[in-house]
């Protein structure tokens, strides 16, 4: 481990708490939800969850199992480690750690621009 890896490590290793984890997931649940324009009650839907649930987990009131993490990457289109992408230590992060975050972004904009034009292309299509 490189010395930037380890530095950032030990940093992220010392801030950490269960509150801090519980507040990242919140902030990327909502954040992936919003990147694919879906509700709190669309996405329970698609997950078999409340809504009810759903709000609890972004206002931290409430954590996920294994399995609801799965669930709600299965139904967002996400890999379950991007709902622990924090932004908290950026400015000490070494840079392979930052392009997660670009790759991140970059995979989500590409599927919303994907999801955008097969909507309007199939819509111009239909008329």
């Amino acid at each position: 481990m490189n010395n930037g890896v380890r530095e950032w490590y030990i940093l992220m290793k010392e801030k950490l708490t269960g509150d801090t984890i519980r507040q990242i997931f919140s902030k990327n649940l909502k954040r992936l939800r919003a990147l694919q324009n879906v509700s709190q009650i669309n996405l329970a839907a698609q997950t078999g969850l409340t809504h009810n649930f759903i709000a609890d987990i972004e206002n931290c009131k409430k954590w996920v199992s294994p399995m609801t993490l799965e669930k709600l990457a299965i139904a967002l289109k996400v890999e379950p480690y991007q709902f622990f992408l924090s932004e908290m230590h950026s400015k000490n992060m070494p840079d392979a750690f930052f392009t997660v975050y670009l790759d991140d972004f970059s995979d989500s904009l590409q599927k919303m621009v994907h999801e955008l034009k097969n909507h309007y292309i199939q819509d111009t299509e239909d008329d």
